[in-house]
């Protein structure tokens, strides 16, 4: 039986639930948020740079909480139950937010900038080896970052043409990821890209302009493919009031709700 289901794993694809996305918040304790307060008060962010790339390479459980630690010691503000893989680098902590839940994997680099602002919202998963040139990033909830992925923020105006463009001036441009989207691997987002709520990213692909919501795209430069749907789910009406009923011994015999949804 064993044999038949590792054959069966082996040969054909399968649906499990999903683990990030659904595990419940698990708060950190009060002592390191304490002592996350007492290194802001008492090191400069340079400093705490210098402690995090300490532990940054070990996968051991202490080196890891201490990664948290310092990261909410470094940052604007961090959220419970972040959790840093080995070897990410990030630069200019000071500029950023990170929500509740938020998964950095192994050799990400987050670059922002002293006059930037990086937002990563809650439940945000970001794979291993991600590059963020997140000087004007914002990241909404439940966004899904896949591995090697990368977002580009800003580039050189290549103004005037006869100096190098490296001398150039620099045009920083917002990026923006909607609220459960979900960018894939490999994927590169341009600057001034806005991914709508709930898009889906091709890997692989090069986003040049805005995705709308609901969206899945791909290829270099990303095209629609198709929309994941056409009536969303704020457009459902609920009825639950017409098909209850109680019996005569007082229980609720009946509870049905009917969804109607509009053209």
């Amino acid at each position: 039986m064993l044999a038949e289901r590792e054959h069966e794993n082996l040969t054909r694809g399968r649906s499990v639930p999903a683990v990030f996305g659904s595990a419940r918040l698990v708060d950190d304790p009060d002592w390191e948020w304490e002592f996350a307060a007492h290194l802001k008060r008492s090191h400069t962010v340079l400093e705490l740079l210098a402690m995090f790339s300490r532990y940054r390479n070990d996968e051991g459980p202490l080196e890891s909480q201490l990664r948290r630690i310092l990261f909410r010691a470094m940052c604007q503000s961090v959220g419970h139950a972040l959790q840093i893989g080995p070897g990410v680098v990030v630069k200019h902590p000071e500029s950023m937010v990170f929500g509740d839940g938020v998964f950095i994997g192994a050799q990400a680099m987050i670059q922002g900038r002293y006059d930037g602002t990086c937002r990563i919202g809650n439940h945000v998963w970001i794979g291993p080896q991600a590059y963020f040139d997140a000087r004007n990033l914002v990241l909404e909830d439940y966004v899904g970052w896949g591995p090697g992925a990368k977002v580009l923020g800003s580039s050189h105006t290549a103004l005037p043409v006869d100096v190098p463009i490296i001398s150039t001036e620099l045009r920083i441009e917002p990026v923006v990821i909607g609220y459960g989207a979900d960018i894939g691997t490999n994927a590169t987002i341009l600057p001034g890209v806005h991914v709508g709520a709930h898009s889906i990213i091709g890997a692989g692909a090069v986003v040049t302009e805005d995705v709308p919501e609901y969206a899945v795209v791909a290829g270099v430069p990303a095209r629609l493919i198709r929309r994941r749907k056409d009536i969303c789910s704020s457009e459902l009406e609920v009825d639950t009031t017409s098909q209850e009923r109680l019996a005569d011994d007082g229980q609720l015999a009946t509870t049905r709700s009917s969804y109607k949804g509009t053209e």
